[in-house]
């Protein structure tokens, strides 16, 4: 699924990033703890995972980076401080902004083909 697509389903606002039309979205992971993301991490060559979360510092891009997440979406209508913002047009990883909360963005994904992350390896 094309990042714009991403963006009609969960009515979100694009506030940064490149708009990649050619990013093949097919998983996601959703969390508000950075350390899960890594911990559940795995190495991987292609950047198809989107990460759903409230959590809007800084330290979320970070993690994107390390994981080899593609995009972030961030949920509850929450907008990212300007550091935060900035670091992720410095690292091209696109950031969305939707009102939905956690819970709905992750089913409205799952119910539209994007499979949960621990999908990869069939866990």
């Amino acid at each position: 699924m094309t990042l714009d697509a991403i963006i009609k389903l969960l009515n979100a606002k694009f506030l940064v990033g490149p708009r990649d039309s050619i990013i093949d979205i097919k998983f996601a992971k959703a969390s508000d703890l950075m350390s899960d993301v890594l911990a559940f991490s795995e190495p991987c060559s292609v950047a198809d995972t989107i990460l759903v979360t409230g959590l809007t510092n800084k330290q979320v891009v970070r993690t994107c980076e390390i994981a080899g997440v593609c995009a972030i979406v961030f949920v509850r209508g929450k907008n990212p401080p300007a550091d935060t913002i900035k670091l992720a047009q410095n690292s091209k990883i696109p950031i969305l902004v939707t009102k939905l909360k956690m819970f709905e963005a992750c089913g409205t994904l799952y119910s539209n083909g994007i499979k949960g992350a621990s999908s990869k390896k069939g866990k």
